[in-house]
């Protein structure tokens, strides 16, 4: 087990090797350990080696000079130079909630960037500030449409947080696709198999081979197939395309430069990097702050109060399970897997760092 500490120090340390400016360090790490202290270790100390591999190939700017490129009052056009997606996402996030605080409501969309980790970190940034915040990113093409065999469009998360009063904030944070990437990653790490429903062979053939998306397969949108509502998975996916991409003048779709090493970039292009759309809500904008609290907490007991199925556990809130494993990760430490260990601790040695294999 690792503290979350000594995790967060190592990453700084990692990417301040890199090259990386000593904020932007602290920020990647911030946003990747968050992911671990909330359960969604997909997102988390898994991916930097991905990160490490696409900074070899010269795929990312490690000293970006992250500007706005168009702007109102309530809405801005970000250019993310080729950053670390977390870097830009951040910053990002930031510039909505400036402008939540004099307009009432910020909108920002964001081009020329990489895969930013969880977009609940960006969402609960909001949180603070009490605003609603909403986050979303496409992704890799590793997903097909309804009917097709094509790899189209990304597991493209959604993410949105919204405060209360005596108890904690809704948050929700969820792929678009039943399975995310990086879940298939770990699945595969173990040996296991997924369940059917979750990818297809390159054929579009049920698969329950978790590398199928290394071999020319692909994952399913929400619902899986058209009986059971695959056609919503797809517009909700191509919604946070269009989104993040289409609006920002980003690569949407198929054309979004792979952020993993298994995937050769396309010649063709239709924008710059990959895309994120960021939003703010200033709760006093629409209705007394109190008052919406009180609101909220209702909303909250009326859902807790719902009648579980027998043997079911109970209905609970969007963050509940995130919010109950980071305080089992706050008794207990973070578990990585031994893969994981293994591959931090060589790129350690390339960088002449040092990783605990046995936990710090």
């Amino acid at each position: 087990m690792y503290s979350a500490d000594y995790l967060r120090n190592f990453t700084c340390q990692f990417f301040s090797k890199l090259g990386c400016p000593d904020g932007d360090a602290s920020t990647i790490a911030d946003i990747l350990v968050a992911a671990e202290k909330r359960g969604i270790s997909s997102h988390g100390m898994i991916r930097i080696k991905n990160y490490y591999l696409m900074h070899e190939k010269g795929r990312i700017n490690i000293r970006p000079e992250i500007k706005k490129e168009r702007e109102t009052p309530s809405t801005a056009v970000v250019d993310g130079d080729g950053a670390y997606g977390m870097v830009a996402g951040k910053r990002s996030m930031e510039i909505a909630i400036e402008k939540a605080r004099s307009a009432g409501t910020g909108w920002v969309t964001t081009n020329n960037t990489n895969h930013f980790g969880i977009a609940g970190y960006y969402a609960m940034m909001a949180l603070e500030e009490d605003m609603i915040g909403i986050a979303m990113t496409n992704a890799n093409p590793l997903v097909a449409p309804t009917f097709s065999k094509s790899r189209l469009l990304g597991t493209n998360p959604i993410a949105v947080a919204v405060p209360a009063g005596k108890y904690p904030p809704y948050v929700a944070d969820f792929a678009t696709t039943p399975i995310a990437r990086g879940k298939l990653t770990i699945k595969g790490t173990l040996g296991e198999s997924v369940e059917k429903g979750l990818v297809q062979d390159a054929e579009g053939r049920p698969s329950s081979n978790p590398d199928i998306i290394k071999e020319g397969g692909a994952i399913l949108p929400l619902g899986s197939d058209l009986e059971h509502g695959s056609h919503k998975g797809y517009c909700l996916n191509s919604i946070v395309d269009i989104f993040s991409a289409v609006f920002s003048g980003a690569n949407f779709g198929p054309f979004v430069p792979p952020q993993v090493p298994f995937l050769a970039p396309r010649d063709k292009q239709v924008g710059r990097g990959l895309g994120h759309f960021f939003g703010a809500m200033r709760i006093d904008a629409f209705q007394e702050k109190d008052e919406f609290k009180d609101r909220m907490d209702q909303w909250i007991e009326t859902f807790r109060q719902a009648e579980s199925i027998e043997g079911q556990p109970e209905v609970m809130i969007p963050g509940d399970p995130e919010r109950a494993m980071e305080k089992k990760t706050e008794q207990e430490g973070i578990e990585l897997l031994d893969s994981v260990i293994k591959d931090l601790k060589e790129l350690a040695e390339k960088l002449d760092i040092d990783f605990e294999t046995r936990g710090g």
